[in-house]
């Protein structure tokens, strides 16, 4: 297979999509409603979840000679979740029969769709709550990273999960992804500059007017800005492989031990400004560190490709289990298993082979996404 930065530069032809993909115009008819500050807010992954999403959109031409390891990959994924609350699999028409021998049918619904890939945290809606109860599905118009792969079809998903779960459309002028978004559900959201802050996501937008943007839509009080890194990996380094919420005043970052990788120096800088940091309502942060492995499982995923993305912290937190990544080193795979079981004491930690996945730069985080519990879901429009 081809390094994930080996086919955007194959493809570079073919994103020039149009100027209505690429900003969410043109996609099925839905009510957008404006949000009112301080309306809305993001709850913390880790509060009660309807339901949990993947996009079984893996495809040849994007993973090559991986595709079908992929596709098992997210089945495990999906068989997993599914033993702790609903999944919803999108799926192409074609393929509906394929993602059910994967993913299977117990507590599995499945709608048909267009998909360009699998990447359904930065491709699906990004739920938020009002005082009301009701549920809301904030568009972040996905652009493919700032057009660097396909997303005609990717581009219209957070619109179609906002129809399938009855939730009010919200769609923001401002691009990014939900893998760049992390919050605590008590106004402190962690973001990244190099993924929010870049010319190929905002080019005329100040850092001042992103960050309102972010709060108004999310209901957030403060964000705390790791510099992250651009143009090292096709998200331009999501806050999702570098910092996490445990719960509101803890937070678990990643630490990279090789002095080889490009994380070493970023992964200190963010340690330093998180420790450092205190959330909006004034408290220091607590702050716990988990490092990659240093020897992973020789296969052809790893092999002499740089996106391989061999991260422990791009877990799934979901009712009553966190979903996360084993890679083979049996002394690294038990530090992460017992941290994340310390930290999500009520919760069962299950740890899966996703080596085809982290071939294509992403890990369980990226592949998933969730509808937070609502008691309100069918609204006046």
């Amino acid at each position: 297979m081809s390094t994930r930065r080996d086919f955007i530069r194959q493809v570079s032809v073919l994103v020039s999509v149009g100027a209505a993909a690429s900003s969410g115009l043109g996609l099925m008819p839905l009510p957008v409603h404006a949000a009112t500050q301080g309306r809305w807010r993001m709850p913390e992954e880790g509060d009660r979840h309807e339901r949990a999403f993947i996009a079984f959109g893996a495809q040849e031409a994007i993973w090559e000679d991986f595709t079908a390891d992929v596709q098992a990959a997210l089945g495990r994924i999906a068989r997993s979740i599914a033993r702790y609350e609903p999944v919803t699999v999108f799926c192409r028409p074609q393929e509906r029969s394929l993602a059910e021998q994967h993913c299977g049918t117990s507590n599995i619904a499945y709608v048909t769709t267009g998909l360009d890939d699998i990447w359904m945290r930065d491709t699906g809606a990004n739920f938020v709550i009002d005082g009301q109860g009701r549920l809301g599905a904030v568009d972040f118009n996905f652009n493919g990273w700032g057009d660097k792969q396909q997303h005609d079809n990717d581009a219209r998903l957070a619109a179609q999960v906002a129809d399938t779960t009855d939730a009010r459309y919200l769609r923001s002028e401002l691009v990014g992804e939900g893998g760049g978004i992390e919050v605590d559900g008590h106004g402190t959201g962690i973001m990244t500059e190099s993924s929010w802050i870049n010319r190929n996501r905002n080019p005329d937008w100040s850092k001042t007017e992103v960050e309102q943007e972010l709060k108004d839509r999310l209901g957030l009080r403060k964000i705390i800005w790791l510099p992250g890194i651009k143009g090292k990996d096709i998200a331009d380094a999501h806050v999702d492989f570098y910092a996490r919420f445990v719960k509101p005043g803890v937070v678990i970052a990643n630490l990279d031990n090789d002095p080889e990788s490009y994380d070493y120096k970023v992964t200190r800088a963010h340690l330093d400004i998180l420790k450092n940091a205190t959330d909006a309502d004034g408290r220091k942060l607590q702050v716990h560190t988990v490092s990659p492995p240093l020897n992973p499982r020789k296969s052809q995923f790893n092999r002499n490709n740089p996106d391989f993305a061999a991260g422990y912290i791009n877990y799934f937190v979901i009712n009553g289990a966190v979903i996360a990544p084993e890679f083979g080193d049996e002394t690294a795979d038990a530090k992460a298993f017992d941290l994340l079981s310390e930290l999500y004491p009520d919760r069962e930690v299950v740890q899966l082979n996703i080596d085809a996945i982290s071939a294509g730069g992403g890990g369980i985080h990226c592949v998933t996404s969730h509808q937070p519990y609502a008691s309100v879901l069918l609204l006046d429009q």
